[in-house]
């Protein structure tokens, strides 16, 4: 089978959808599955709040923030994606930084940004313990994670065959298990469903069911106090 070196790996393949995604992110973030992401957080960041976007790709949410007056700063691990940052946005630090080591001081920052990217590590658990390093105590965390009806999902297909992907396949569910295991507090949430989903076939159910039909959950956490 050869070596499978995750970091690598996801780098090249974002480096290779660099320019298909940036197509696509200012209709996702204003009209489609990102659109609701965006004020959720807003409304719980104080004005000119500290905010890191990671896994920003082409810097089109790190926009919406800045607008809205917050000091932000976008970080990714394609080099790709970071240059389409920076054409967007010149007066925000854009910077080729992985999850796992982001380029950031213990207890720095008021918020982390992170949507569609702890699917997509190799460890979550290690990924999501650097990102608790950096917040301030009582600092807000804002992740989206892929539901079992995502797309994206079938990138995993190969593990049948007993092959490697960069999709490490964690559900919603087991996000929000090790968030509360690492010191994380749920704030408010929401889930981001399919067309053809309608209110009246989840308003009733159980989170972990609502989670089950999404496209995507997002998580809006509280870095428990230290």
């Amino acid at each position: 089978m050869g070596s499978f070196n995750w970091k690598e790996k996801s780098k090249e393949e974002w480096n290779n959808r660099a320019d298909f995604w940036s197509a696509r992110s200012q209709s996702m973030w204003d009209h489609g599955s990102r659109k609701d992401i965006v004020p959720l957080l807003d409304k719980h960041l104080d004005h000119r709040a500290t905010v890191v976007d990671v896994g920003c790709g082409d810097g089109y949410g790190t926009f919406k923030l800045h607008t809205l007056g917050h000091e932000v700063m976008g970080v990714d691990i394609s080099e790709e994606m970071i240059k389409l940052a920076r054409t967007r946005l010149q007066e925000v630090p854009f910077q080729v930084a992985d999850v796992n080591q982001l380029p950031l001081a213990d207890k720095s920052v008021d918020a982390i940004l992170s949507i569609n990217v702890l699917e997509w590590v190799e460890v979550p658990a290690t990924a999501l313990k650097e990102i608790h390093r950096v917040i301030k105590p009582d600092g807000i965390l804002c992740v989206g994670i892929l539901g079992p009806t995502a797309g994206p999902r079938s990138s995993s297909y190969p593990k049948v065959f007993g092959e490697k992907s960069i999709n490490n396949t964690m559900m919603p569910w087991e996000f929000f298990k090790l968030a509360k295991e690492l010191g994380f507090s749920l704030v408010d949430e929401l889930g981001v469903y399919k067309e053809g989903v309608r209110e009246e076939h989840h308003q009733d159910l159980p989170v972990v069911l609502k989670q089950a039909l999404s496209f995507m959950w997002v998580f809006l956490l509280r870095k428990v106090g230290e």
